[in-house]
């Protein structure tokens, strides 16, 4: 069983900073890419930023240059930096990991948290 626990969320005054953590917990192996996501009100939960085990970076055009994601390996973490933030943040942040399981670990299933709420007001 694994687990994803996120925290961090809150609401900032537009152009202020947050910072998300998750923290993975459980019965891990290894775990692959790590990433956030977000789900705005009526909208489809979308990509936010994703960074590999080798620390390959990928975010979505809206946050680049504002969010950056790091992670730690050994700790089975990863961060999200949220800076100079705009109220069409506003979302709720899920934390996701592919964690490889399974006989000889060649299945990665796809790990998701609970999400935490972000408010950017104007």
């Amino acid at each position: 069983q694994v687990q994803l626990a996120e925290s961090g969320g809150g609401l900032v005054q537009a152009g202020g900073s947050l910072t998300l953590s998750c923290a993975a917990s459980g019965s891990i192996f290894t775990i692959n890419t790590m990433g956030w996501y977000r789900q705005a009100p009526g909208e489809q939960r979308g990509l936010v930023a994703t960074v590999t085990r080798d620390g390959r970076t990928n975010y979505a055009n809206s946050v680049k240059g504002r969010f950056t994601i790091s992670r730690d390996n050994a700790k089975d973490t990863v961060h999200l930096l949220m800076n100079s933030l705009k109220p069409e943040d506003t979302a709720v942040y899920y934390c996701n990991a592919g964690i490889p399981v399974g006989r000889g670990y060649t299945t990665v299933a796809d790990y998701w948290g609970q999400g935490t709420q972000v408010t950017v007001s104007s």
